[in-house]
């Protein structure tokens, strides 16, 4: 083979290594954007002050309650409860809202600030510039729920203590597995904050204006969680986004209840899907000026 096939052979395996080379520089160049912001962490700040907070008041008035949900009765039992009842409360506003700052800024920042013809100028592709953002905001949605889920672990552990886990069905497991049901549990509110990041994707690539891509998320989601309390539209119930979000609570049934949990993953993953496609279909055809 001449010097001039090899150079234009587009078969030959010296492409790939290059390709993934740039591919990892510019993800984890995106990684440090996102968690350098301050207004990024100072959400996480927000986020692990919640656990903090239930437990300094459950333990202030040395009762979990009845009138919350099903995690908070059991506090004072387990400490690893104020982890479960600090994903209760944050999974509707808190974290939603922190996955949409960051979703919202990610191309419609890039625009505002005027770097993201730049960023096109380079050799990235605007489908890999897409995935490598949507990556990024993935990390942080799973970052995000595991600040909430660990400090709350923490936390409760200290004032709580741990020990035996008693299930909602009334049984007990040992802590190590009621330890393991919670990391699922984090698992799998983190899948359903990836597919709010997906929305919020598609949304920063309508707009050059991140604020209003962030409310627009925030809007969306607390929209669908407004529907899902209206029974006279149950039928569209199952397609929301939030309606499954709750499951993580079948984790912790004897034997796990599965069924919720793999319909929120699937209706997880078609939001994903639906969505990421929508921001590819209008990024690509997109006349970017700034």
């Amino acid at each position: 083979m001449s010097a001039a096939d090899a150079t234009t052979d587009p078969t030959r395996s010296a492409a790939p290594p290059v390709v993934r080379r740039i591919s990892a520089r510019f993800f984890v160049s995106e990684l440090r954007l996102v968690f350098r912001r301050r207004r990024n962490l100072a959400g996480l700040l927000v986020l692990a002050s919640v656990p903090v907070l239930i437990a300094v008041a459950v333990r202030s008035t040395g009762s979990g309650g009845n009138e919350g949900p099903d995690f908070f009765g059991s506090i004072t039992q387990n400490g690893l409860f104020v982890a479960l009842s600090a994903l209760t409360i944050e999974i509707t506003l808190f974290l939603p809202l922190a996955v949409a700052v960051v979703a919202g800024d990610a191309v419609a920042g890039e625009a505002n600030t005027g770097t993201l013809r730049y960023l096109l100028a380079v050799p990235v592709s605007r489908l890999r510039l897409l995935l490598v953002k949507y990556a990024a905001l993935v990390v942080f949605a799973f970052v995000a729920t595991f600040v909430v889920s660990l400090t709350g672990i923490a936390i409760g552990l200290a004032l709580f203590g741990g020990g035996d886990v008693t299930l909602l069905s009334g049984t007990q497991v040992g802590f190590g597995a009621g330890l393991l049901r919670v990391v699922l549990a984090s698992l799998y509110v983190g899948c359903a904050m990836a597919s709010l990041a997906a929305v919020g994707l598609f949304v920063s690539t309508l707009t050059e204006q991140p604020i209003g891509a962030t409310i627009s998320v925030v809007v969306f989601s607390t929209a669908s969680f407004i529907l899902d309390a209206i029974p006279q539209v149950s039928w569209l119930h199952p397609f929301l986004i939030v309606h499954h979000w709750a499951a993580f609570g079948d984790l912790f049934r004897d034997p796990i209840a599965w069924d919720g949990v793999q319909r929120g993953l699937f209706v997880a993953a078609a939001y994903v899907v639906i969505f990421l496609a929508a921001a590819w279909s209008r990024f690509a055809a997109k006349d970017v000026t700034s």
